[in-house]
């Protein structure tokens, strides 16, 4: 147990301390937190400037005249801002207006409106965030006033329903209608894809380099191949927790606050739960990919052979990538029922479909109970072929012989 205690620490503290490590463990979140906090500020500025009637910054309002050659403007709607938009008799009065300061700009309603629905903006400045941008004043004068100056009725076409849905079943319906209901769950599918796969293959890197370096005839000298897997797996996995814990915690708190800033519906913001659950399948997918690639790294003679044959082991993790607009838009679906029950397929499809939401509680934990069954059996198995003839081989790779070796055949 010392040995193995001490393999942990060594490869925990080696990996946590590289730069590369702690740019995608800490620097990628911190970046995703700092662009996320700055599209909330922008947004909360525009929102903010919008409603300024004053200054000169580029949300600010400026005073507008109505040159209406129509007559089908006659009132300006109370719920405007005051003084924001002027009717004016004829154009020459809306270019004096505009020569004395009055006005910023104007618009001139010409007579065949109705027919063409064309209307004309005369700005000098041109600078569409301070004119063009408020257009949706004028827009909404038109409104009420071709509606016989009736805003309750204006109000009611511009927005003609508002759906109120009545589930038959006490379930939360998802609103499938957000593009936040696709989105999430692919970029969950991504994360936990990523995390996985780089951190079982820290220990492919790791055990390829010892040997090729012939560190690995030094460590079995004293080291036994059971002590040492053990003590890299749970090194390692350590280390792929911890940035697995950053990733989800920053994602999971950037979606909470996204609630509010980018307008994400509540039946899609993600809950504590699903935290919980990733870092229980992320802890269960890595102990079974990283067994598979230690197995694969007991078995090829180089780094360069070790990273060609990864795709022998990796595929099952590549399904769920290939189905996910199965996976996102039928999360009950068979395919997608199958695919989070299968062991191999588990840590990401299951992930994916309760980003999805509407999974019974019933179907995770029993993906988790599968999971464990199977990544104790490989873990088992791998560590009956860690041994020092399988790891000082100099053998080429192949494919039979690696499932061989994992099943006891030779």
């Amino acid at each position: 147990m010392r040995k193995t205690i001490l393999v942990l620490r060594n490869e925990f503290i080696t990996t946590v301390s590289r730069p590369s490590f702690l740019l995608m463990a800490f620097g990628l979140p911190l970046v995703a937190f700092l662009v996320f906090t700055a599209a909330g500020w922008l947004g909360r500025s525009v929102e903010g400037g919008g409603g300024s009637t004053t200054g000169g910054g580029p949300f600010a309002f400026r005073p507008q005249g109505l040159v209406d050659e129509a007559g089908i403007v006659r009132t300006i709607p109370a719920d405007m801002p005051p003084g924001m938009l002027t009717i004016l008799p004829d154009e020459a009065s809306a270019r004096q207006a505009l020569a004395s300061g009055e006005i910023g700009s104007y618009y001139r309603i010409p007579a065949d409106y109705l027919e063409t629905g064309r209307v004309y903006l005369i700005d000098p400045d041109a600078r569409p965030l301070t004119s063009g941008g408020q257009t949706w004043m004028l827009r909404w004068a038109l409104m009420v006033n071709l509606l016989g100056g009736d805003a309750q009725l204006a109000a009611r076409v511009r927005n003609p329903m508002d759906i109120v849905q009545t589930p038959l079943s006490p379930a939360p319906q998802r609103d499938t209608e957000s593009e936040a209901a696709f989105w999430i769950p692919y970029a969950v599918t991504l994360i936990f894809y990523f995390v996985i796969i780089m951190s079982a293959s820290l220990l492919l890197n790791s055990i390829s380099k010892e040997k090729q370096n012939r560190v690995m005839e030094i460590l079995m000298a004293s080291v036994s191949p059971r002590e040492m897997l053990v003590g890299k797996i749970a090194g390692l996995g350590l280390a792929g927790l911890t940035q697995t814990v950053v990733w989800v915690l920053t994602g999971y708190s950037l979606l909470r606050l996204g609630g509010q800033t980018l307008n994400i519906p509540a039946s899609l913001q993600p809950s504590p739960s699903l935290v919980v659950w990733g870092i229980v399948f992320f802890l269960l997918g890595y102990a079974l990919y990283a067994s598979l690639m230690a197995a694969l790294g007991a078995l090829v003679p180089n780094l360069r052979e070790a990273s060609q044959a990864t795709i022998s082991v990796i595929w099952p993790l590549l399904l769920p990538l290939f189905f996910i607009n199965a996976l996102i838009q039928e999360p009950d679906g068979a395919l997608a029922v199958a695919m989070g029950f299968f062991p191999f397929t588990s840590p990401i499809a299951m992930m994916t479909r309760l980003a999805a939401g509407g999974v019974p509680a019933w179907q995770p934990a029993l993906a988790v109970a599968l999971l464990a069954a199977t990544a104790a059996f490989v873990v088992q198995a791998v560590a009956r072929m860690f041994r020092a003839q399988t790891l000082l081989s100099g053998q080429a790779f192949s494919v039979k012989r690696f499932w061989g070796a994992l099943l006891g055949r030779e």
